[in-house]
């Protein structure tokens, strides 16, 4: 991609939208709502810029209001803010760590206390670390990415349980990793694992409730993400090795969640969405 050169004073994960020179992709001109969403509420996880960004904008082109959780990139937050305004739905923003359960609670009753109800939980928010060798992942780092990926999951869930009701849906965002592995990201293809087996497992436990739960694994996106993980060499190939040879952009994987938090879904469950360039990973 032109411009990824640029991006190299490797930044805090999970990184900031603003300071990339080679912005992301947060919407589709295309994209024309049809109310698919119509005042629902949804909580999204890493919301203030990638993908989480694209999927606020999203939804609020298909009329929900969204609470966005993130951990202290205030800029983006509020960039994300005035984009899902400029919609015509109201935005609530949440700066925490998600990998403390009383965080979590709050969100969630923030939420609930600011739109009155809660439809749709989208857990999205993650880190990962690039490491030549399992040698180099402290302890520090492996329960701190466990946090973050799969322990924040369990923990929104179990706050958002009693306000979700027959109709609602859980999203979960796992990965492209969790398929095929991958050398470098020992501990975060690791939690990808996790988070597909809780995505089948928690849709088995929810079903009788009626509220379903999937998951999207992309594959190579353009999100700050990448630029606080990866060296200049790696960025400068990033998506480069899929069938499409180039990185998708955040508002070309947004879609798969509208029609998994839609009734577009409502005989889905367990299941998996692929936007990942074409690469075949038989899930």
């Amino acid at each position: 991609m032109k411009g990824e050169g640029q991006i190299q004073a490797e930044q805090q994960q999970p990184g900031k939208e603003h300071e990339m020179s080679q912005k992301p992709s947060s919407e589709k001109d295309t994209h024309r709502g049809s109310g698919k969403l119509q005042d629902r509420v949804a909580i999204i996880t890493g919301g203030d810029s990638g993908i989480g960004r694209a999927v606020a904008v999203a939804f609020a082109k298909e009329g929900a209001h969204v609470t966005i959780a993130y951990l202290n990139e205030e800029q983006d937050a509020q960039e994300t803010k005035r984009l899902v305004e400029e919609k015509g739905r109201r935005c609530h923003t949440v700066a925490g760590d998600i990998g403390q359960e009383e965080h979590c609670r709050r969100i969630v009753e923030e939420t609930v206390r600011e739109f009155g109800r809660l439809d749709i939980l989208v857990n999205n928010a993650a880190e990962q670390h690039d490491r030549e060798s399992i040698e180099d992942i402290s302890e520090e780092q492996l329960v701190r990415t466990f946090r973050t990926n799969i322990f924040a999951q369990f923990f929104l869930v179990k706050a958002a349980l009693k306000h979700l009701k027959e109709g609602s849906a859980i999203v979960n965002t796992t990965s492209v990793t969790a398929y095929r592995g991958s050398g470098h990201l020992l501990d975060y293809s690791s939690t990808k694992g996790a988070i597909l087996a809780f995505t089948r497992s928690l849709a088995q436990n929810l079903a009788k409730k009626k509220i379903r739960v999937n998951a999207v694994a992309p594959g190579p996106i353009w999100t700050p993400l990448i630029v606080s993980t990866f060296p200049k060499e790696k960025i400068e190939k990033f998506g480069k090795n899929v069938p499409l040879e180039r990185p998708g952009q955040p508002d070309e994987v947004a879609p798969c969640y509208v029609f998994l938090a839609s009734d577009d879904a409502s005989y889905m469950t367990g299941q998996c969405l692929h936007p990942n360039g074409g690469e075949i990973v038989n899930g």
